[in-house]
């Protein structure tokens, strides 16, 4: 009986993945063409998320930043081209290996019971069940919670918090994830500015440890400050791809956003600081 026990337990323990090399493609769309209902929301979107960097998703309301970010995530499928996740096309993936590989923060989190704080984070766990892992979970939980801080209400229910604070627990529960990929709409979007500036060092830091970051964001300057990359999107289309420093023009930027910019250089760090031109 306990040989037969062990041996369904060695069947049923999935592989754990490695973590990925310096530079590594971790998420990948080539030619993608995406369609909501009868209308393209995106068209020809070439781009590669790296491991060791923050890309930044930048762009006017309805360019299709959030489309994109869920067509790389698996959760919209392709009119056309392909994605890949750490190689392979989405669809050689199964549900659970993909929760492996990548974690993702939709814009709103909402939930339909009164669930303790701890309990939410610790739902980003969930996909290492049944994986040597799956013996980090409390740390995992406990190390998520701290760095976007929110320990001290960690019994509370999420019904009961403020907007910001859910918003932080989401991303608690994304980090509690530890999939080297992250995909994060628009995280800053119900933070004040302490934990703007949290959020993206957070970024940083997980870029920095070998991760791939994927983040849209409105803000400009938090694009300028802490990505390595920023994709400029335009009418359902990459207008430019580079480091913020080279690609944040005021020509380019006017257009894309149809408001008059100018961008001057930060007299200290010198990130590009981008400002409404205002009579």
């Amino acid at each position: 009986m306990t040989s037969r026990l062990t041996g369904l337990l060695t069947r049923t323990r999935r592989t754990v993945p490695a973590r990925p090399a310096p530079g590594a493609a971790l998420a990948e769309a080539v030619g993608l063409h995406v369609r909501l209902g009868q209308r393209k929301v995106l068209a020809g979107i070439d781009l590669t998320a790296r491991a060791g960097e923050v890309l930044a998703l930048v762009g006017p309301n309805g360019a299709g930043k959030s489309t994109l970010l869920a067509a790389l995530a698996a959760d919209l499928p392709a009119a056309s081209g392909e994605i890949r996740i750490d190689g392979r096309p989405v669809g050689d993936w199964s549900a659970a290996d993909l929760a492996l590989r990548r974690s993702v923060l939709p814009q709103s989190a909402a939930l339909s019971f009164p669930f303790p704080v701890k309990d939410v984070v610790r739902m980003g766990r969930a996909p290492w069940s049944g994986t040597p892992l799956a013996e980090a979970d409390e740390e995992a939980v406990a190390v998520a919670m701290a760095a976007t801080e929110v320990t001290d209400f960690a019994a509370r229910p999420f019904s009961a918090l403020s907007g910001g604070e859910r918003a932080r627990v989401a991303l608690a529960r994304v980090l509690a994830q530890r999939a080297p990929l992250l995909l994060l709409d628009e995280p800053t979007a119900a933070l004040d500015l302490r934990h703007q500036e949290l959020v993206l060092r957070i970024c940083r830091e997980r870029a920095g440890a070998g991760d791939a970051v994927v983040v849209v964001l409105h803000d400009l300057g938090l694009a300028a400050a802490y990505a390595d990359r920023a994709a400029v999107l335009h009418d359902g289309r990459i207008a430019v791809d580079g480091p913020p420093a080279e690609v944040f023009g005021d020509e380019l930027l006017s257009r894309v956003y149809r408001q008059p910019v100018e961008v001057l250089p930060h007299p200290r760090t010198g990130a590009p600081l981008v400002v409404p031109v205002r009579a």
